[in-house]
């Protein structure tokens, strides 16, 4: 299960980032900037391209004023497929944000989240988080909500948070939150594109809401924010000018793109993160007794859960742990995995193990990796790592 007891945000300008620690280990690791296309952000984009795909199917590159043109598939599932030409204007929701070769990636089926619910203008039926163990309570939330459906189809999403909230707070925000798009669309009306519609909240409150359970204290260099915060959170809420100093986070950073881990047994993780996937490999660094492999690659296990959040791996990632490749080895080793990334918002997902004994992960892909955001591939070896004679 993923954990943090301190959250450290700082900001700077236009760009802020967030640390997640545990017992001062570094657990996750997000920038943002404020004015960028983040997952969530509501915009009029304009179509610049209409561009021709494989089956016949067709895209569009849009203008949502970030630095690269986004992508738009004409289908979306749910909706009818669209047939726009150049110059045409659409509202569109980031669904994935830009990486280092690629622009961000748009839905037009626009969800707007809150606190207890997500709503879907687009949507028609109304789903309730399978994580709410209490199933009276999980029920008697769906009858509150569909009660309160409007007469025209809308869809609804019944989050986790909402096993704890007043039914009544809950239908609050129902109207909260058509409001918020009811505001989308009258923007869209006036608004010239490329144009923001809306903007997600502040990152740092979802976290604080995510891990409720374990935070202890958040650590910030903004002193509005750090009254904000105060009025969310009951814990220990403090002010540092320089928090990236105090907590070490930068060397933390440094030593997340390296690419071998060492373990405390002795062994190591080599982590190779490639354009088609992510290979990680387990050396046993001599160890060979059964009892010792078993050892290592239970903690390898936990430390590659741990990786794969800090280093935002995603996409399909390939283990190759020590030892012998049997599944009665490794089903301990998988369940440790898919403990230890039990709640991962990016929905990391144990496969299982492959004909050749590896074990595959498949992550989505949100955000870039740390290799991605804080490095570029050298134009000499072309990312090979070897230097050309």
């Amino acid at each position: 299960m993923i954990k943090a007891d301190t959250i450290v945000y700082e900001k700077s300008g236009n760009d802020a980032c967030l640390a997640l620690l545990d017992n001062g280990q570094l657990r996750e690791f997000t920038v943002f900037n404020e004015n960028g296309a983040a997952e969530g952000n509501v915009y009029l984009g304009r179509i610049e391209k209409k561009i021709n795909l494989s089956e016949e199917k067709t895209g569009f590159m849009v203008n949502i004023g970030d630095d690269k043109e986004a992508f738009m598939n004409a289908q979306e599932k749910g909706l009818l497929e669209v047939n726009m030409t150049e110059g045409q204007c659409v509202v569109v929701q980031v669904q994935k944000e830009a990486r280092a070769d690629k622009g961000a990636k748009l839905v037009r089926a626009v969800q707007i989240p809150g606190t207890y619910l997500v709503y879907r203008p687009f949507g028609s039926y109304i789903d309730v988080s399978t994580k709410i163990a209490d199933e009276e309570k999980a029920e008697e939330l769906r009858r509150a909500v569909m009660q309160n459906v409007g007469t025209s189809q809308e869809g609804w999403v019944v989050r986790t948070a909402a096993a704890e909230a007043d039914i009544n707070v809950v239908v609050e925000e129902m109207n909260e939150l058509r409001g918020v798009y009811d505001n989308i669309r009258v923007k869209a009306r006036s608004a010239s594109a490329p144009a923001l519609l809306f903007a997600k909240e502040n990152p740092l409150f979802e976290l604080i809401r995510r891990y409720s359970d374990t935070l202890q204290t958040v650590v910030v260099n903004d002193h509005n924010l750090e009254d904000k915060v105060k009025a969310v959170f009951s814990g220990d809420v403090k002010f540092d000018s320089d928090p990236s100093e105090t907590f070490g986070i930068q060397d933390m950073l440094q030593t997340a793109m390296e690419k071998t881990v060492k373990l405390p047994s002795g062994g190591e993780i080599h982590i190779e993160e490639t354009s088609a996937f992510v290979a990680i490999d387990v050396d046993s660094a001599g160890m060979v007794a059964r009892g010792q492999t078993d050892s290592l690659n239970q903690e390898a296990a936990q430390e590659i859960a741990r990786q794969i959040v800090l280093r935002s791996l995603a996409g399909k990632i390939i283990i190759d742990f020590a030892g012998s490749t049997e599944y009665r080895f490794m089903r301990g080793v998988m369940d440790t995995l898919s403990e230890e990334l039990a709640g991962d918002p990016q929905g990391a997902h144990v496969l299982g193990l492959s004909k050749a004994g590896n074990v595959e992960i498949l992550r989505r892909r949100k955000q870039p990796t740390l290799l991605e955001r804080f490095s570029a591939e050298c134009p000499t070896c072309r990312g090979t790592g070897r230097v050309e004679p």
